[in-house]
């Protein structure tokens, strides 16, 4: 499975639109479905104020982004293209985060990420559970992700959870289980061939003549022809005669 980006972002309202523009952008790196620890975080000045009922959702003020870089700096945009590079992108609800980081992207004359290059886990959600209430808050409750860490949306946090969410409504835990064994069986083989070389087929005998003769005189003596292994001995003597 190639790269993903895993993302998340919060706005100063619910439609870029009526001109309403991101503040807070976070990007979670996946790899074989799961989180290397590498992210992007940043909080933005979004060069307008953000609707009271925005705040209330996220809790970032006006007053903290101030002195924040713009979007169009270089410490934003361009860092946030040089992180995301080809990767697929994921996202909750992707048509929303989708039309704020192109609307962003077209006001510094750069090119938007296409749709086909975005993951929906919301659609995949109604997909799975289809009638169901398919919020993040939802699904980490369904798949047992805590939320302990999250008092209210914060991209960062959301991004990670998502990435949680994401692996479960993939297969889940059992999937990256499997993959983590599939992973050390073939270390272990390898190991083991490195030590000990192909195994010899068939394998060579490990008992010396006089000790075979001396085994048939013993169960002549004891058993006599009630001997079963007598029989199979006689076939590895004609064998090895012939």
């Amino acid at each position: 499975m190639a790269r993903e980006i895993v993302l998340d972002t919060e706005t100063t309202g619910l439609s870029h639109k009526d001109g309403h523009r991101i503040i807070e952008i976070a990007c979670v790196e996946v790899d074989e479905a799961m989180p290397t620890g590498r992210h992007f975080h940043v909080y933005i000045d979004p060069e307008r104020q953000i609707d009271p009922e925005a705040e209330r959702v996220h809790g970032i003020s006006n007053a903290f982004l101030e002195g924040k870089p713009k979007f169009a700096d270089v410490e934003i945009v361009d860092e946030f293209l040089k992180f995301v590079g080809d990767a697929t992108l994921v996202a909750h609800n992707a048509g929303f985060d989708r039309g704020f980081i192109n609307a962003e992207l077209e006001r510094c004359g750069l090119a938007a990420l296409p749709e086909s290059r975005w993951v929906d886990t919301l659609s995949m959600a109604q997909k799975k559970f289809p009638g169901m209430y398919n919020s993040l808050d939802a699904l980490c409750k369904r798949f047992k992700i805590s939320l302990a860490a999250r008092d209210k949306h914060g991209a960062l946090i959301d991004a990670s959870l998502l990435a949680s969410v994401y692996l479960e409504l993939q297969g889940g835990r059992e999937r990256s289980l499997d993959l983590a064994q599939v992973s050390s069986r073939a270390a272990a083989g390898d190991a083991a061939k490195a030590a000990y070389g192909a195994r010899p087929r068939p394998l060579a005998d490990r008992i010396t003549a006089a000790e075979r003769e001396a085994h048939v005189a013993f169960l002549s003596a004891e058993l006599k022809d009630k001997a079963v292994w007598l029989k199979y001995e006689a076939v590895v003597v004609v064998e090895g005669e012939a």
